[in-house]
């Protein structure tokens, strides 16, 4: 099969196309032939040298998430069958034309979805559902800031907290985007180059500050989520892209009685990944199928520029997801 893969660390030209073998598909897995594979922001990390696969994973194929049909199945699966379209949350391997998955990381299609759409969905959805749902406790009534609101995974908490009842604020780093999160049912956008967030957050708010923060910035935003929080409020670390040593008011984290916690998501084992499926298809794959809740692509790129889908997720000039059209 045809892949693509890290052959060094380094820049978006490291990543070359190859040949490699078809994957062989275990007991419990299914072998999905790919038609798109989703590009994620822990790619370019992983090529880049500074986010090392988990032990079984693909060590050079780069990619989180898939979508296609499946093509042969394991002798102990028991949901699918061969034929069905379903994308899928991986530990690695998608940016190639076949991938071998464990059937509880699968997901069906929307009739609604192109497959392009379906591919954007696994690494941000599974992400956003397991920090603000699971971890963050977002009950009903409480309200959510989202850092990053115009990337993957900003649009997706938007459209999913919104569609489920909550009032949303974001954070994005220009006016269009802060619109653009507002269109998708943002409360209130900050521009965080022209805005003080925390105090945007205090005023809107009248004082009490939000319920759960999803940050994936960390650095110098920490002290100024640990402001915006409410009483027992959380605050949900899942990147640190501003430095992960940071300076915290201890007296305020106590006083206002917080919780600050933190996850990473592709280490975690089948079974984990297995449950956040089936929370996603109760609770938000509805939602999909009536269109209250939209996959946002920014551009699509065949397989062989892969490179060039990397250098446009580096430069952060886009608003929701960049897929790789793998096959036809």
């Amino acid at each position: 099969m045809k892949a693509i893969i890290i052959t060094e660390p380094g820049g978006p030209e490291v990543l070359q196309i190859d040949e490699r073998p078809k994957p062989v598909c275990e007991a419990d897995e299914v072998l999905v032939k790919v038609y798109a594979a989703g590009v994620n922001r822990p790619d370019v990390y992983q090529r880049k040298g500074n986010y090392p696969p988990p032990k079984g994973a693909s060590p050079d194929i780069p990619g989180l998430e898939i979508a296609g049909v499946i093509e042969q199945i394991g002798e102990d699966v028991s949901r699918w069958k061969v034929g069905d379209k379903v994308c899928a949350l991986l530990t690695g391997g998608g940016y190639a034309e076949y991938c071998a998955v464990p059937e509880g990381q699968c997901l069906p299609v929307p009739d609604n979805l192109s497959v392009e759409e379906a591919a954007s969905l696994p690494e941000t959805f599974f992400t956003v559902w397991s920090n603000v749902f699971d971890r963050g406790q977002l009950k009903d009534n409480e309200t959510l800031l989202v850092h990053g609101g115009s990337s993957g995974i900003g649009v997706a908490a938007i459209q999913m907290a919104n569609a489920l009842g909550h009032k949303v604020y974001v954070t994005a780093g220009s006016d269009e985007k802060c619109r653009f999160c507002e269109s998708l049912g943002a409360e209130r956008a900050i521009n965080y180059k022209t805005e003080n967030f925390a105090a945007v957050i205090k005023e809107i708010t009248k004082g009490k500050g939000v319920d759960v923060i999803l940050d994936m910035i960390g650095g110098n935003y920490v002290q100024s989520n640990i402001k915006s929080l409410a009483d027992d409020g959380r605050l949900v670390m899942i990147n640190m892209m501003l430095g992960k040593d940071v300076q915290v008011d201890l007296s305020v984290v106590m006083s206002k009685r917080l919780t600050i916690t933190g996850s990473t998501l592709r280490s975690r084992d089948v079974a984990f990944k297995s449950a956040i499926a089936t929370k996603l298809e109760k609770n938000i794959w509805p939602l999909l199928a009536a269109g209250k809740i939209k996959p946002i692509i920014n551009k699509v790129f065949p397989l062989e520029r892969a490179a060039d889908a990397h250098t446009l997720m580096e430069s952060g000039d886009l608003i929701g997801k960049v897929v790789l059209k793998v096959s036809v």
